[in-house]
């Protein structure tokens, strides 16, 4: 492992700890210049390939949906580790399908019914993206869906 400061090859492992879903953090330290830093391990497993609206495929991308969960997520309560347990939940899912490709349909139904049940500001700016709501009507008819179920 290179250290991120002086880029040295040299590193040691410091502590290591487990986490429940199969991840391993590990404390290093760099034997070259002393600082310390953090790396995360976690197996890579198979996921489908996506098949996006317009037919293509493309891999799975964990990092993608983080960032489009937290853009409709921001200035909310919804914390980081909310979204990551999301993430994760959904990646899990994928991998466990045991199928070779996957709708994006899939993905997002999982994101939007995860977000109304967490925070119905986020599923409203999450859902004017997903379900294509391109006009105000549409977006007032799911607010008034949300106001209804209240």
């Amino acid at each position: 492992m290179r250290c991120p400061y002086c880029q040295k090859a040299e590193t040691k492992v410091v502590d290591t700890t487990h986490d429940t879903r199969g991840g391993v953090r590990r404390r290093r330290e760099c034997e070259s210049c002393g600082q310390r830093f953090s790396t995360y391990e976690r197996p890579i497993l198979n996921t489908p390939l996506i098949i996006k609206r317009d037919g293509t495929r493309e891999e799975f991308d964990r990092d993608k949906l983080i960032r489009g969960i937290r853009i409709s997520c921001a200035k909310t309560t919804v914390t980081a580790s909310e979204i990551d347990e999301m993430v994760n939940d959904i990646e899990s899912y994928l991998q466990q399908a045991g199928r070779q490709e996957v709708s994006s349909r899939v993905i997002g139904d999982r994101v939007i019914e995860r977000l109304k049940n967490l925070n119905l500001i986020a599923y409203i700016r999450y859902a004017i993206v997903y379900l294509q709501l391109t006009d105000l009507h549409a977006i007032r008819n799911e607010i008034d869906q949300l106001l209804e179920g209240e």
